[in-house]
């Protein structure tokens, strides 16, 4: 038997150096994230490496320590890997050029446009608002923003104009990046006509700058808008004239904010999740070395947006500052054809693949056929992400993708944690079908009840099952939300005291792995995007004929859960059909289509408490079909609602 070698100093290669790491960075998490913390690169050291109550909150790592979060990504790296291919991007159409930046060709382009967003005004804890397609210059924007030490804020392709309006205000960003438009498989979307719905009313944004990509007509705003190749040709002078090609990063201290990414809650507004410099960068790149087993010439295939987390982190600064090869994609994996990731996997001789459930349930209905004459036996390594993934694709995608061959890392986490969680190491830890299984290194969970007491009862099939909290501080988590740090609070520490609160439910095994079974507040998961229900019920409520409405959660076969919405519609005469298309067209327009409802049903109300609550519990039981065990509905306002609601269920 061979001995992995190990390609970081803190790469785990065992199970059994799984436990004693495991076990340390619990009882001593202070000398173990130091440990971990000297292999990066520091302008100053830290003082103090955790000050933490769960209370306020107030969590802060590495207190007194500077840096820049870029030159962990890119200036380390170009001695010995500066002709390394840092990202590889393959574009929306198969027949255009595939574009490959080396580490130095990565840094040389950063650099460039830090000089741009200087030129342009940007100021070090400006925020900017980036809206873009997947394209190689987000890399750049974003990285050239936490060069200068600007706060960015990336906004998913798919948010509609007053989406983006909110978080564009909430943040008060006065800088926008952005593209003429972006392919999407057979679409072309007009994202700079977005932009400038989104700021029709906006007095705070002073500059646009925007990238040519499909060379649609947009409209120029004179003194705001700019292009940005213009503004690249001009900094390219400026560094001619000077005889450098380099830009100074910024110093940042470690708890500076580093980006904010908005994410939906139980309430209608977005919450904009803050995380900062130097916790978040030794997280990320700690959990995707040890959680993929990262080896230095493999290449990594995420395929996420880089709108949503997973890209920020797996696609970006984790693999970059590990001095990996990570690969990008711009399309849909239905696009041209059902075997365009398996294409590209092939072209490539990616070692590494990293997707979503919903991608390989939609994938799974395609049956076989765009697999034949595809090689796909670089593959080392295959994960999942946003969603619990149901056995069924869990073994599909063993047997068919990996072979048998590949172990699957079934990664949990958050757009607050950062950085993975709960998942198997990729060949070092025990897997088991559609779990997560065990918790990476410094993170100590805990299941409790509806009270906060810790679950000590198995239940029929010898579990525990309960509510998941984490009971103390990881160097990747959240720091707060922007601008109303008591919104962090009552979200994620109020529910149970001196405890984060996932949202989530799940299962604990008599090896103690763990299984998420769930959210159990009102945030949906729908294909791996969190949706708030209060978010898309305000969107349908907006509609002139809808009086309320109630949104939930229920099984769908592809997304994992689909929306299903009980509306009270005061029309005289209701078209149904005609109504529910306006409802989805207002959906659209207020968040953006990835959010509309699956089923719309027309009720003439909703089950009420007296108090006036209305009971989501009874509304998920219809719509899950269970109409037979609704439970106790006599003290209802109107009980005779219930029976009703649950005759007319599509």
């Amino acid at each position: 038997m061979t001995t992995k070698v190990a390609a970081y100093p803190f790469q785990i290669q065992s199970f059994e150096q799984y436990k004693i790491v495991y076990e340390e960075s619990i009882k001593y998490p202070e000398k173990f994230w130091a440990t971990v913390a000297t292999n990066f690169q520091w302008k100053k050291p830290w003082d103090k490496v955790l000050e933490w109550n769960f209370k306020e909150p107030k969590v802060e790592w590495f207190q007194g320590a500077e840096l820049n979060i870029t030159e962990n990504c890119l200036d380390r790296h170009l001695e010995k890997l500066g002709d390394k291919p840092a990202i590889i991007w393959e574009p929306n159409n198969p027949n255009e050029s595939i574009r490959t930046f080396t580490y130095t060709q990565l840094f040389q382009q950063v650099c460039l446009f830090a000089q741009v967003l200087q030129n342009n005004g940007v100021k070090k804890g400006d925020r900017v608002c980036i809206y873009m397609g997947m394209i190689p210059e987000l890399t750049i924007a974003i990285l050239a923003c936490a060069r200068i030490g600007a706060i960015h804020s990336v906004i998913f392709g798919g948010f509609s104009a007053q989406s983006i309006a909110d978080r564009v205000n909430d943040a008060q960003s006065t800088f926008v990046i952005t593209c003429d438009g972006a392919f999407r498989g057979g679409k072309d979307i007009a994202l700079k006509a977005v932009i400038d719905e989104a700021l029709n009313e906006n007095q705070f944004v002073k500059k646009i700058i925007v990238y040519s990509r499909t060379k649609i007509s947009v409209s120029m705003k004179n003194g705001r808008d700019v292009w940005w190749d213009n503004e690249m040709k001009i900094a390219t002078d400026q560094f001619k004239k000077k005889e450098t090609n380099y830009f100074p990063a910024a110093t940042m201290d470690a708890e500076d904010p580093l980006f904010i990414l908005y994410t939906s809650g139980s309430t209608g507004k977005p919450k904009g999740v803050v995380h900062t410099c130097a916790g978040y960068m030794v997280w990320v790149t700690y959990t995707f070395v040890n959680v993929f087993q990262y080896q230095p010439k493999q290449i990594h295939f995420c395929t996420a947006d880089i709108g949503w987390v997973t890209g920020h982190s797996y696609i970006i600064y984790g693999p970059l500052c590990a001095g990996a090869t990570s690969l990008m994609f711009e399309g849909i994996p239905t696009w041209p054809n059902a075997g365009r990731f398996w294409d590209i996997i092939d072209k490539h001789q990616v070692n590494i693949f990293y997707t979503a459930p919903t991608a390989i349930r939609s994938l799974m209905g395609f049956g076989l056929e765009p697999l034949k004459e595809k090689n796909l036996s670089s593959l080392k390594i295959l994960g999942t992400v946003g969603e619990p993934i149901n056995e069924e694709a869990w073994h599909w995608y063993d047997e068919n993708i990996g072979k048998k061959k590949c172990p699957i890392v079934d990664t949990w986490w958050q757009t607050e944690t950062g950085g993975t969680m709960i998942s198997n190491m990729a060949g070092i830890t025990p897997s088991k079908p559609s779990w997560a299984t065990l918790p990476m290194p410094g993170v100590e969970l805990l299941l409790v009840d509806e009270n906060g007491k810790e679950v000590s009862e198995k239940d029929e099939h010898g579990m525990l099952k309960g509510n998941l909290c984490i009971k103390s501080p990881w160097p990747g988590m959240l720091r707060t939300t922007y601008g109303d740090h008591e919104r962090c609070r009552k979200n994620y520490f109020s529910t149970y005291e001196n405890l984060y609160f996932t949202g989530d439910g799940a299962l604990k095994d008599e090896n103690g792995f763990f299984r998420i079974t769930g959210r159990v507040d009102d945030v949906l998961n729908v294909s791996g995007h969190r949706i708030g229900t209060a978010e898309v019920e305000n969107a349908i409520n907006r509609h002139l004929g809808v009086v309320e409405s109630a949104v939930v959660g229920y099984p769908h076969e592809i997304k994992g859960q689909g929306i299903y919405a009980f509306v009270v519609y005061n029309g005289n005469q209701l078209n149904e059909k005609e109504t529910r298309n306006d409802i989805v067209l207002v959906v659209n327009k207020i968040i953006g289509s990835f959010a509309k409802p699956n089923k719309i049903q027309f009720v003439l109300g909703l089950p009420k408490t007296r108090s006036g609550k209305i009971m989501r519990r009874i509304l998920r039981k219809i719509a899950m079909g269970e109409v037979e065990n609704l439970g106790d509905i006599s003290t209802l306002l109107e009980p005779s609602v219930v029976a009703a609601i649950a005759k007319g269920r599509i």
